[in-house]
């Protein structure tokens, strides 16, 4: 009579964590930034069909690395939580705390649960406030865990590299210009240590702008205003000050 297989409830949550942060260190990175107007995702997409970042609700975007088809997943039932959760009760009540627990639980408990596979994703939930100190920035990982970030936050791929990189030169006040900049100068560093260009067609970027006189403040950055920003010396200001009337800018 053969024995049977016994392993650790310690060591299958372990394997379950390491296979799914494998799944998600194989993606392409997403760096969120704030700055002065808002909060910027950076995120390197070449596809313009397959967003890594998209709108929730008024205020509230959505980013994510990992298997497509399992965020998504998780995108579209957000955006059923925060229409019902505004349709019912007020779109006051609808805020990225809410949104991230209610995607904590869902991963949680898919991450707990023996009988299916973790998820390979992580994510990121963004509220822009009235000013700097009230945005809001949340990470979640596979397990369902939530982590209260500030400054910058980055996901997928190198994370790690690219967040040290960050901490040491993001600041407080910067325009959306230098924010960009900054989280495009993070993504092109890969592992070694070494640098390689990213163009404005291998980027996906949208922002949250405070300064935006309708409810929704979500909005992609696209094309040409893109790589105006992207340009060294005062090409960034001239299209920063433009952003409202660039109707490709329009998500």
């Amino acid at each position: 009579m053969t024995t049977p297989f016994y392993v650790s409830p310690q060591q299958a949550m372990a394997d379950r964590a390491e296979y799914a942060r494998k799944g998600i260190a194989r993606g392409r990175s997403v760096v969120v930034l704030q700055y002065a107007d808002g909060i910027v995702f950076v995120a390197e997409n070449p596809s313009r069909a397959l967003h890594k970042v998209s709108e929730i609700y008024d205020r509230i975007a959505f980013a994510a690395v990992g298997k497509y088809n399992e965020f998504e997943n998780l995108r579209i039932g957000g955006v059923r939580y925060a229409d019902l959760r505004g349709y019912t009760y007020d779109r006051e009540d609808v805020t990225a705390r809410g949104l991230a627990n209610v995607y904590a639980q869902t991963l949680g408990t898919i991450f707990s649960s023996a009988a299916e596979k973790p998820y390979e994703v992580e994510l990121i939930v963004a509220e822009v406030g009235e000013g700097p100190e009230d945005d809001q920035i949340y990470r979640l990982p596979h397990d369902g865990s939530i982590v209260d970030e500030h400054g910058s936050v980055a996901v997928g791929g190198n994370a790690d590299q690219i967040s040290s990189y960050l901490d040491q030169r993001h600041r407080d006040g910067m325009t959306l210009a230098e924010a960009l900049k900054l989280a495009v100068d993070s993504l092109s560093r890969d592992n070694n240590g070494g640098e390689r260009s990213l163009t404005a067609e291998q980027l996906e970027v949208a922002v949250l702008d405070r300064t935006r006189p309708q409810k929704r403040k979500f909005k992609r950055v696209l094309g040409r205003q893109l790589s105006r920003l992207l340009e060294p010396g005062e090409g960034g200001a001239d299209a920063e000050s433009s952003e409202e009337s660039s109707s490709e800018s329009e998500d």
